[in-house]
């Protein structure tokens, strides 16, 4: 152990504060990416008053199923409303800011190196939990408390300018939604032209629909490798599950699973390439993203559909999903199962609206640069976490 690595138990306290007198019924979990979230538990008819408040600075994990998820969601309050907790998750607090400071301790708790060392203090099992003795045998180092700050403050400058490159990207997809709506569903932008009626309704004269099947060289899913009896490699080919695909539009790498050559070439027939689009049919609906270089080279599972455009430009589809033109298609004709999912058939028999060929490149001039845009912001947003990722490497130097 180096000379200034203490255990974490010397600097942490449970707490235990119940809601007791019901302040909020505010119900938080923790995800494995470190962040509270709106629980996903039914909690109809739960007496609220045994869970737990947490308030601004308190810790908060929750001990099972690390072995599961090989993480321990751990996550630092910092909102200045109080929320409330399983009971079953450990609360805790730092016993002395004025040596441990709150926002380090949580870059500490960020670290894949942390997550590792709980991991192995599990038994192995699905449900293997870890314990709060086992917690507070941990090391890490406390460096001097100017030196905590200086590194918090490096990190917090990273953080503040990926929340600005998301916003800036929220904002661009904003803007395709209005364009898109302004062309496809009011048709703002044809005051005086000829509208015509279709099988689905009035659209402008020359425009026409399309399945989304015969607009594609290829609609297809993949195949999880360990029913073909092969299993994921540390590293090789990345291989996207529908948890790697953001509510942005982005991917998650950190999430790759991957698979060898070998294994990739039988499952050529769901090889990812450059400009497909990637949808999730099973689990989690209808999040997608636009492939580029930097995902390549990549296969996926049989939860993730890949659409690849032909008769259109990747990008044009790519803004049709943006503005959520699948919507409400998809929502009807989803099949209910115990996990709801969507056939590739279904997928396939959107119907697309297309205007002439002149309409077309007039609309791509309009989206083109924002779409450019989202995906450029990505690509830093993706190099601002490395540099975050290399702020908590170092932080086992600290000294």
């Amino acid at each position: 152990m180096k000379s200034n690595y203490e255990p974490l138990g010397k600097h942490i306290r449970l707490v235990d504060y119940r809601n007791s007198e019901e302040v909020t019924s505010t119900v938080l979990g923790i995800s494995i990416d470190k962040e509270f979230m709106p629980s996903v538990a039914n909690v109809i008819g739960t007496d609220l008053s045994r869970y737990k408040l947490i308030s601004k600075g308190l810790f908060a994990c929750n001990p099972m199923h690390v072995g599961r998820d090989e993480r321990l969601p751990i996550a630092l309050y910092e909102k200045d409303n109080a929320s409330i907790v399983s009971p079953a998750y450990f609360m805790f607090e730092i016993i002395d800011r004025d040596v441990l400071n709150e926002e380090y301790l949580m870059m500490w708790f960020r670290r894949p190196e942390f997550d590792r060392e709980c991991w192995f203090m599990t038994d192995g099992s699905v449900r293997g939990g870890i314990t709060w003795d086992d917690l507070c045998r941990i090391q890490l180092p406390v460096p001097p408390y100017e030196r905590q700050l200086d590194v918090v403050e490096s990190y917090r400058a990273i953080t503040r300018r990926i929340a600005m490159k998301k916003e800036i990207n929220d904002n661009l997809a904003k803007t395709i939604k209005a364009v898109f709506k302004s062309w496809f569903l009011d048709f703002d932008a044809f005051d005086g032209v000829e509208l015509v009626q279709s099988q689905y309704g009035l659209i402008p004269n020359g425009w026409h629909y399309e399945l989304l099947g015969n607009l594609c060289d290829c609609v297809t899913k993949g195949t999880t490798p360990t029913t073909l009896g092969k299993d994921f490699t540390d590293t090789g080919i990345n291989f996207i599950k529908g948890e790697s695909i953001n509510d942005d539009h982005s991917f998650n790498k950190t999430l790759f699973a991957h698979i060898d050559d070998e294994t990739d070439e039988l499952l050529k027939r769901s090889r990812i390439y450059v400009n497909d689009i990637v949808f999730t049919i099973a689990g989690t609906l209808g999040k997608f993203a636009l492939v580029d270089s930097s995902v390549i080279p990549a296969n996926t599972n049989q939860a993730v559909a890949i659409i690849r455009t032909s008769k259109i430009m990747p990008a044009m589809l790519y803004s049709y999903f943006i503005g959520e033109w699948q919507v409400e298609f998809y929502k009807r004709n989803t099949q209910q199962a115990v996990k709801a999912n969507l056939s590739l058939g279904t997928i396939k028999d959107l119907p697309i609206l297309l205007p002439d060929s002149k309409g077309q490149d007039h609309y791509m001039q309009l989206v083109t640069p924002l779409i450019v845009g989202m995906q450029n912001n990505f690509s830093e947003i993706e190099r601002l976490y490395e540099l975050q990722n290399q702020l908590l490497a170092r932080l086992s130097l600290s000294r």
